[in-house]
């Protein structure tokens, strides 16, 4: 049974860092496409992030471009994705999601969350002024 488990979320000042993580247990090797999102409340979910099967290109939307960094380390099976910089507009719970067939940045965006394969729970960032 695949499993995608987040962690690292939590309250930070405005300029400071978090770094997330996902976890995902289950899966028989490592070729999958794991993706970052996140929703705010009352707002659209926004893909954030993500890095690609097969050659590990990695997307990042125009909002977090310079101050996240997206990482793979396929030993711990674990994505992170490390925030630096946070504004206030970063608030918002973030997710994970995996899918064993996507491979072009275009399944980055909030409108394809939904069609990968596996999802986790989320874990709330908040970002104080």
């Amino acid at each position: 049974e695949v499993q995608l488990v987040e962690s690292g979320g939590g309250l930070v000042q405005s300029g400071g860092s978090l770094r997330l993580s996902c976890v995902a247990s289950g899966f028989t090797n490592d070729d999958y496409t794991i993706g970052w999102f996140r929703q705010a409340p009352g707002k659209e979910r926004e893909g954030v992030s993500c890095i690609l099967r097969g050659f590990g290109g990695t997307y990042y939307a125009d909002s977090v471009k310079g101050r996240f960094t997206i990482s793979r380390d396929n030993a711990k099976k674990t994505v992170y994705l490390q925030m630096n910089s946070l504004k206030p507009e970063d608030t918002a719970v973030y997710s994970c999601a995996a899918d064993r067939s996507y491979s072009l940045a275009k399944y980055c965006s909030g409108e394809h969350y939904w069609g990968y394969d596996y999802w986790g729970r989320g874990t709330q960032v908040t970002v104080s002024s």
